[in-house]
C-alpha cells in the first residue's frame, strides 16, 4: 500500500454510488486539475464498499476514464471501511529493516483475525514514539486480498494498471492538504472537523494543527435522502436521484424531508465529537466544520449545520487553489468539487 510510485497517475475513488477519476500535474504555480470526469455505478455493483460485480464496476472505470480524454494508464485506488483493519504499534528503535519486517509480521498475526496468507498487508514507520524514545510508532495497514485483486481486475478490465492500492482515511489526509486556504489561520493551533458525506459511509476526520489525530467511518450517507425522497413521492431509485440533484419535486420536500435529513447531518458530526471528545482528553472544541462529499452539494447545508452546531462552517473545495484545464472545467470539475476529495487524494501519490 506504500510501494514506490510512477508518475502521471490517475486518483480514481470507486464507490457505491459513482467512478470519478482525476488527473493532476504540477508546476511551479502550483498543481492543475488536468483531466476530470465521472460515470454513475450500476446498483449492486458495490456493496458497503466490497465490489460486487467486477464487470460493471470495470465498465464504469473505462467510461469516466475514456469521458476525462485521460491516456495515463497507472492508477492509485482506494479500500475503505470495514475491509480495512488498521492499528498503531509499537517497535524498538534499533532495529535493521528486516528485523522490523519480521516483528511487523509477528504483530500482524496477532492483530489480523484471517490467516496472513489470505492477507495484503503494508507498514510506515511514522516516527519516535511519544511515550519511549527509544521505540518507534508503525502504521500497519492490512486487508484481504480479494479486496486487492478485485480492484486490480476492475483497473485492468478498463485497461489501466493499478500502481498504488491506498487506504481511503489516508487519502483524505492528503487531500485536507488541499484545504488549507479555507481554515482560519491556514488551520494552524486549530481543531477542524472534515466531514466526508458519501452515497453511504460518512468519514469524520479531526485536523488539529493540519494533522488528522482521528478519523471515525459511520453507516450514513446521501442515499438515505434518495430513498426518502422514492417513498415520498413514489419514484424510482434513478428517478429520485435526479430530482434531488436537479430538482422539481414538492413544495413540501425542504420542511417534510430536507430539513431532517440535514438535521440528521448535523447530529452524525456531533456524535462523532463526542466519540472524540471521550476518547482524546484534553481535546478542544472545533474551530471549523468542513463539509464535503455528495451532500455538500445541498443548497445552504453548511449554514444549516453551522446554525445547529454553532461552530463556523464552510463547504470544502480542494481546487480552491488549483489551475483548472479547459477540458476538465467543461467536466464540471468546479460543480463535484467537494465530492473529490478522495479522488484528489488519491491523484496526489503522483507527487510522494
Amino acid at each position: 500500500m506504500f510501494s514506490k510510485r510512477a508518475k502521471p497517475m490517475l486518483g480514481l475513488d470507486i464507490s457505491t454510488s459513482s467512478v470519478k477519476v482525476i488527473e493532476l500535474s504540477q508546476t511551479k504555480a502550483g498543481y492543475r486539475v488536468d483531466h476530470y470526469a465521472a460515470e454513475p455505478m450500476p446498483q449492486n455493483a458495490i456493496t458497503d464498499k466490497v465490489i460486487v460485480d467486477v464487470d460493471a464496476t470495470g465498465d464504469a472505470v473505462r467510461k469516466a476514464v475514456k469521458r476525462s480524454g485521460s491516456r495515463t494508464k497507472l492508477a492509485a485506488v482506494a479500500i475503505g471501511g470495514a475491509s480495512v483493519i488498521s492499528k498503531v504499534i509499537t517497535l524498538p528503535a534499533n532495529l535493521s529493516g528486516k528485523e522490523m519486517e519480521e516483528q511487523v509480521e509477528l504483530q500482524a498475526d496477532q492483530y489480523i483475525p484471517f490467516p496472513l496468507e489470505e492477507v495484503s498487508y503494508d507498514f510506515e514507520v511514522q516516527g519516535p514514539s511519544e511515550a519511549d524514545p527509544d521505540m518507534v510508532d508503525v502504521f500497519l495497514a492490512a486487508t484481504r486480498s480479494e479486496n486487492v485483486e478485485h480492484r486490480q481486475a476492475v483497473l485492468e478490465a478498463a485497461g489501466l494498471q493499478a500502481k498504488v492500492v491506498e487506504i481511503e482515511s489516508d487519502a483524505m489526509e492528503n487531500a485536507c492538504s488541499l484545504l488549507t486556504h479555507q481554515m482560519p489561520d491556514n488551520g494552524l493551533d486549530k481543531t477542524i472537523a472534515v466531514v466526508d458525506f458519501g452515497a453511504t459511509t460518512t468519514t469524520f476526520s479531526i485536523l488539529n494543527d493540519r494533522k488528522v489525530a482521528y478519523t471515525r467511518d459511520q453507516n450514513f450517507g446521501g442515499r438515505q435522502l434518495t430513498e426518502e425522497i422514492m417513498r415520498a413521492y413514489g419514484l424510482s431509485f434513478e428517478e429520485a436521484g435526479k430530482a434531488k440533484k436537479e430538482g422539481g419535486l414538492p413544495g413540501n420536500y425542504e420542511t417534510d424531508i430536507l430539513e431532517p435529513f440535514v438535521d440528521d447531518m448535523a447530529q452524525q458530526i456531533n456524535r462523532s465529537m463526542q466519540f472524540y471528545l471521550s476518547s482524546h482528553a484534553g481535546g478542544g472544541q472545533l474551530d471549523q466544520v468542513i463539509v464535503c462529499g455528495g451532500c455538500a452539494a445541498i443548497p445552504g447545508v453548511d449554514q444549516m449545520i453551522q446554525e445547529r452546531l454553532e461552530v463556523p462552517t464552510v463547504i470544502g473545495n480542494p481546487f480552491g487553489e488549483m489551475k483548472l484545464s479547459s477540458r476538465a472545467r467543461a467536466q464540471n470539475v468546479e460543480k463535484d468539487a467537494p465530492a473529490l476529495m478522495i479522488a484528489c487524494g488519491l491523484a496526489l501519490r503522483s507527487f510522494d
